[in-house]
Order: structure tokens, then sequence, then C-alpha cells
């Protein structure tokens, strides 16, 4: 038996448009996908300032919105100047003192590992051996020179990052800005006042998932940040070689990287023990071990202990989402990662209450009608 589906012309055509139009709508949405995490990033950010930006409104004349606002971002822009200028220089300079050093490192080893001379006399390698370390030296040297030049190669990749990072802070500042005042207009629309006060419930929760973890965020990172630069401190008291400019920038690198979840930390610990070990051997290795140490008490009893009901998630979820955040969004993405699963959370666990709520209200009817069909029985 065969069945034949007629299908008019205009449903026909309605059907191709619908699906068009969700083909160029996912088209636009991948091709501004770059312009998307900056506004992302910038939303975030406005979340995040929008607290302290009220609070400093409220204590200045005429409570002023834009007064606030300009008071925290320039608190904010000296912030990052002071990144800049305490933890580059002297991430540069170590770097190249270090592969200035590395012909008289080699030379300090090949004249020490006694065993290994002898070995490479016996097999009649000496040669090859000289070789080899000649050119290690005669590669390193040209690294240490090319240094300046690498770095105007990069100018453009620097530009570029500059040039995002000044347009999230000035979408940002117009956000916090302009940000009641859109508020307002939106619960305006509402005709609901049962479901605007739903609503501004769970914005709520949202606005405090975010405020709570970048807080709270911000006070792990301090102390770990402090601890770190007075270890390095007393360090340079005790080996005179270990430059005390490398606290503040042992402070900076650690505030700013221990932000990132998860890898931030490590990446932090890691960075400065190699510092530090360039300048001596023995306080790279004091600093490793107290990295090691502070995180096992940070993870398991400072981190939970200010972090704990701020965003409730399990470690496979911040994981997943931490991974997602640095692939989408690089470094940036990585920060708001966990603070954006929060939400989603919130989210769905608001989903799954009003699904039940509602399958509740459904059930009621039905439940009378049984009650009432037993009672006459």
């Amino acid at each position: 038996m065969k069945v034949r589906i007629e299908i008019d012309t205009k449903t026909f055509v309605r059907f191709w448009l619908v699906v068009m139009g969700f083909g160029l709508a996912g088209l636009a949405i991948y091709s501004a996908k770059d312009a998307l995490v900056l506004l992302g990033i910038s939303l975030f950010l406005a979340l995040a300032l929008n607290r302290p930006v009220a609070a400093i409104a409220k204590k200045l004349p005429g409570k002023s919105r834009l007064g606030g606002t300009a008071l925290a971002y320039t608190t904010l822009v000296l912030l990052l100047g002071c990144v800049i200028w305490f933890v580059i220089p002297p991430i540069v300079q170590q770097s190249a003192k270090f592969v200035e050093s590395i012909p008289s490192i080699i030379d300090q080893a090949s004249s020490q590992w006694r065993g290994v001379n002898d070995f490479i006399d016996k097999n009649n390698l000496r040669p090859q051996v000289d070789s080899m370390m000649e050119n290690i030296k005669q590669q390193s040297s040209s690294w240490a020179t090319s240094v300046g030049t690498n770095l105007l190669s990069s100018v453009g990749s620097l530009a570029s990052f500059l040039g995002s990072l000044f347009l999230v802070l000035v979408l940002s500042f117009l956000m916090l800005l302009e940000g009641p005042t859109w508020v307002k207009r939106l619960w305006g629309l509402y005709n609901d006042e049962e479901k605007m006060e739903r609503h501004k419930k769970l914005v709520g929760r949202m606005y405090n998932v975010i405020t709570g973890y970048v807080s709270g965020q911000l006070t792990v990172s301090g102390i770990d940040a402090i601890l770190s630069g007075f270890v390095v401190f007393v360090l340079s008291l005790t080996f005179p070689v270990i430059n005390s400019n490398l606290a503040m920038l042992t402070v900076m690198a650690t505030f700013v990287l221990t932000l990132i979840p998860m890898f931030g930390a490590t990446i932090a610990g890691a960075l400065i023990s190699l510092l530090l070990f360039f300048n001596n051997m023995t306080a790279g290795v004091i600093y490793a071990i107290y990295f090691v140490i502070y995180q096992q008490i940070e993870n398991n009893f400072v981190s939970p202990s200010i972090q704990s009901k701020k965003v409730e998630l399990s470690a496979l979820t911040v994981l997943v989402a931490v991974t997602i955040g640095l692939y989408v969004g690089g470094l940036l993405g990585g920060l708001v990662a966990i603070p954006a699963a929060g939400v989603v959370k919130v989210l769905l666990d608001n989903y799954l209450e009003q699904a039940k709520s509602n399958r509740v209200e459904n059930e009621k009817p039905l439940n009378k009608l049984v009650k009432k069909l037993k009672n006459e029985d």
C-alpha cells in the first residue's frame, strides 16, 4: 500500500527558509565568535566590578555612578600597569641572564663530570662531544642576541592583545555606567508581577554566584601572593645573589596567575622556582618545596573555607568548564569558566524546580478526583 503525502508550495518554501535562516544565524555567530567572547568577558568584568562601583558611588557627593565607575577603573588600570611594570622586565632580564650563562654552565658541568669524561675518552667520543658542546654554546649565544628581534616580530600580536584589552575595558566601563538604566527598562517590560519577582530572584542568584566567586578567588590569590613574596624576600636575605626585587615580581605574578583556576597556581610556582633556580639552585629547590607544601594547605583548608557555598560545583564539572573555557577563550576564557558554569547550574536548578512545581500543581486536581472517588465508594 502506497501512501502519498502532499505538501503545498508555501509550506515547502517556509520550511527551507527557516532552515536557511538557522544556517545563516549559525554562520553569523561563528564569524563573530571573537567579538562575542570579548562581549562575554566585558559583561563578566562589569558584573564583578558592579558591587565595588555601587559602594564607591554611595560615598561620593550626589552618589555619582560615573564617579564611582571612574575611580574603580582608575584603580584597575593602575593595577594592570603595576603588573606589567614589575613582572615583564624581570622575567626578560632573568631569562636573558640564564641564556647568557649557559656556556659557562656547560663548561663547569663538563669539567666536574669526571666519570662521564672518562667514558667519553675511553670510547673516543671526544671530537663528537666537543662539537656538540660548541654547537650548544653558539645556539644559546645567538638566541640571546636575537631576543630583541624576536620581541619586535611579536609586536603585532602584542598590539592585537592590547587592542582587545582596551576594547574590553571600554565595553565594561559603558556596561557599568548604563547597566542600571537598562535593567530598569528590562523589568519595566513585565506585566506579570509574580513572574517578574521570580525572575529577579533568579538573576540575583546568578549575580551572587559571580560576585561570590570573584571575591573568594581574589582573597585566595592575595593570600598566596603575599606569602610567596615573603618567602622570596627571605631567600634574598639568605642568598645575596638573589635580587630582592624578585619578591615584588613574585607577588604580582603569583596574584595574576593564581586567578586562573586549576592550573594557574602550578604555573606560578613553576615560573618562580625556575627564576630562582637561574640565580641559585638551592633557593629554587627551597621555594619549590614551600610551594608544594603550601598548595596542599591551600587546596585542603584555605580555598574550601573561603569558597565554600560560593560556587557549588563538583571537581569534574570544574575541570570540564575550565578546559572548555581555555579552548574557547584562551586565558580569559579560563578565568570566567567556573562562574559561567555556576550560572548554568543556577539556571538548570531553577528549571528543575519549576518543572517539579508544575508537576505537583498538575497532580493536585487528579489527587482530589481520586480522593473523591474513594469517598464515594
